[in-house]
């Protein structure tokens, strides 16, 4: 990732309305830029650091869905935004429970809303990529007893949960303390919602 400020992309296969919704996020102080197909933005994870995407849903080369799963599996910290010329009930479900989309937006697209679901995105972005940078050094078994304890669960909840002793939690709780630089739980849960 070269770029320290999260980029905005757009993309749609009518690449004038894409450079247009750039245009007017690039107006609004946003970085952000449009992409005609998704093997182009796909193409661009790898130099571009994106906050958040919007992403048509009907396009003829991939349709959103499937680019949203392609996007994901190589980058989860990345927040994602759908919208379409035709909207059912049907798609605003699925773009938002089975590919974590944070709005379903229908074109024409209102220019406020557009504005809030993209600050959201770059919010949730920044945040998740926190809590990953923190966390990358943590085993997988730190990962599932920090995940518990963040949630609230004992030391013994845990232990039950995972199968392990009480004492094995403590030691893993201790190595998590002592990665994260923490002085206790009230600040592992800040952690895990991205807070500083």
């Amino acid at each position: 990732m070269t770029t320290e400020k999260p980029v905005v992309g757009v993309l749609d296969d009518d690449g004038d309305l894409a450079a247009t919704v750039a245009r007017l996020l690039r107006r609004h102080g946003l970085e952000a830029r449009p992409f005609d197909s998704p093997a182009a933005l796909l193409n661009d994870l790898a130099s571009c650091s994106f906050g958040c995407v919007i992403s048509d849903i009907q396009m003829g080369e991939m349709d959103g869905f499937a680019f949203a799963d392609a996007l994901r599996s190589r980058d989860p910290g990345v927040a994602l935004v759908f919208m379409t010329a035709w909207p059912t009930t049907a798609h605003a479900v699925d773009a938002v429970r089975r590919h974590g989309g944070l709005d379903y937006l229908e074109k024409p697209i209102d220019e406020q809303r557009l504005l809030a679901a993209v600050e959201e995105g770059v919010a949730w972005s920044v945040r998740e990529r926190r809590i990953a940078s923190v966390t990358a050094s943590f085993t997988r078994r730190e990962r599932h007893v920090f995940d518990l304890l963040v949630r609230g669960h004992s030391n013994k909840e845990i232990a039950e949960r995972l199968a392990i002793s009480a004492r094995t939690v403590e030691d893993h709780r201790a190595s998590i303390v002592t990665k994260t630089r923490t002085n206790g739980l009230a600040q592992l849960v800040a952690l895990s919602r991205g807070e500083p």
